[in-house]
């Protein structure tokens, strides 16, 4: 078996099925990481599916994915918008990786255009709710091959 991709969720995406589901959708965050588990499995990979709040955390797993994964699906949702540090641990490891968004930022607040994940990683996919993460598995499937 391939080493496996990382799929790094940030802040408040614990709260998937009860925050604004108009926004986020209904399905939970637990229902996401099982419809990641089969697609992976599907296409070859183990997952190793983390979530956290803290900035430092998602640093954390990014860097352990660079040491001992084949690529990265992250979802850094607030810090999206904010965090050179998640962006300086994208340009730091070696391996694909895709950003995932459950909502569409460009159809929202004008303060989420902005994406400092977007600059680092290989490719962004979003809008697509909870498929979202299937094609940026797919996506860093299709990367590995190429690669």
């Amino acid at each position: 078996m391939p080493k496996p991709i990382y799929i790094i969720n940030g802040p408040n995406l614990n709260l998937l099925g009860q925050r604004e589901p108009e926004v986020y959708g209904s399905q939970t965050l637990a229902d996401i990481q099982t419809l990641c588990d089969a697609r992976a499995k599907a296409l070859g990979f183990d997952i190793v599916f983390m979530q956290s709040n803290i900035e430092g955390e998602l640093v954390d797993a990014l860097q352990a994915a660079g040491a001992g994964g084949a690529a990265v699906v992250i979802n850094p949702a607030a810090y999206t918008h904010t965090s050179v540090a998640l962006y300086d641990a994208i340009k730091a490891i070696d391996i694909p990786v895709i950003e995932v968004h459950l909502s569409q930022p460009h159809s929202r607040e004008p303060f989420r255009v902005t994406s400092y994940v977007s600059a680092a990683a290989k490719a962004t996919i979003s809008g697509m709710g909870a498929q979202s993460y299937i094609l940026g598995l797919e996506a860093a499937a299709h990367a590995l091959k190429k690669s």
